[in-house]
């Protein structure tokens, strides 16, 4: 799925100028490589001067927006390819593979992400009321959608990050900005797929429940017939309601996470891999360093030296 960097609203030259400004603003906030959390709470920056290998993390409920260079991230079996003025939501918690693929030195790749909280995304939605019939959408789709930006959003996330240069107006308009941004999802292409995580009576929301449960006990055995409980649903309408939002099993989503929070434990706690097999919920560690291989493209140790190793890198640099 490829999104043009034609924006749906505005003319070619505004939108050109308003994005240069937020090149420009990117660019001040950033100071090497890497994403990182801005001193705007929820705001994160990203510039990286090349090419990434495909690397596996967790997106949180968030919405990431390019404003230079391209990134492809993978759901599951799904593919999802954006580019400069582009937009990306992820309304559930999310294991993915993502690789930034256009980015040089003299062009960096560079990228916002605006954390979302699904609270207020429900509160927004009770405030604009339903939705037109005819922007309605499937009961349950894909937790990971793209979409174009258009100039008021453009123009919304450019002043978010001007703020940065105003630290004493910062505390009192930032939230009010961040708030307004998703106001502009939520009546924009990616609304009504939003709008359906946050309906209570959803099938979408349903799943977004159980990928809560997932995210606070994966450490358990995972037993479907009680998730179906909690859900108020049928196994099979779970796994084919769940498979659709994450394009994983249920199992499959499990065991992601078990690895991702293994590697956080290993690498910032400094457990040895058995250790942290275990404390995730896994009984032998040698099933633990297989699944670990296939996930990271190496073994539990080798992968936590070389991640050490880049750490130290970024520092020194």
């Amino acid at each position: 799925m490829t999104i043009s960097m034609l924006p749906a609203a505005g003319t070619r030259q505004d939108i050109e100028r308003l994005r240069e400004k937020l090149k420009d603003a990117v660019f001040r906030g950033t100071a090497e490589d890497g994403m990182e959390e801005s001193a705007i709470k929820g705001l994160h920056l990203g510039r990286i001067n090349e090419p990434t290998q495909c690397v596996s993390t967790i997106y949180d409920p968030c919405m990431c927006v390019i404003v230079q260079g391209s990134k492809t991230v993978w759901l599951g079996d799904r593919e999802i390819i954006y580019g400069p003025l582009s937009y990306l939501v992820s309304s559930v918690h999310l294991p993915v593979l993502g690789q930034v693929t256009e980015a040089t030195a003299e062009q960096p790749y560079l990228a916002i992400r605006v954390d979302i909280d699904p609270q207020e995304v429900t509160d927004l939605v009770l405030q604009l009321g339903d939705p037109p019939p005819e922007v309605a959408c499937p009961e349950v789709s894909c937790g990971l959608c793209v979409a174009q930006t258009d100039f008021p959003m453009l123009d919304a996330v450019t002043r978010l990050v001007e703020l940065l240069d105003a630290p004493a107006d910062a505390p009192i308009l930032a939230p009010l900005v961040q708030r307004e941004i998703l106001y502009r999802a939520l009546i924009g292409e990616m609304g009504p797929r939003m709008r359906k995580f946050a309906a209570a009576d959803s099938q979408a929301h349903r799943v977004s429940r159980i990928i809560a449960v997932l995210k606070d006990r994966f450490t358990e055995p995972l037993r479907i017939s009680d998730l179906a409980d909690q859900a108020n649903m049928s196994e099979s309408s779970l796994f084919h309601s769940f498979k659709q939002v994450t394009r994983m099993s249920p199992l499959q989503f499990q065991k992601k996470l078990r690895l991702h929070e293994a590697r956080r434990l290993m690498l910032s706690e400094g457990l040895e891999a058995a250790t942290a097999s275990y404390r995730v919920g896994y009984e032998s560690p040698s099933h633990f360093s297989r699944e670990y291989s296939r996930m990271f493209g190496a073994p539990p140790r080798a992968d936590v030296i070389k991640l050490r190793g880049e750490q130290a890198m970024t520092v020194r640099m």
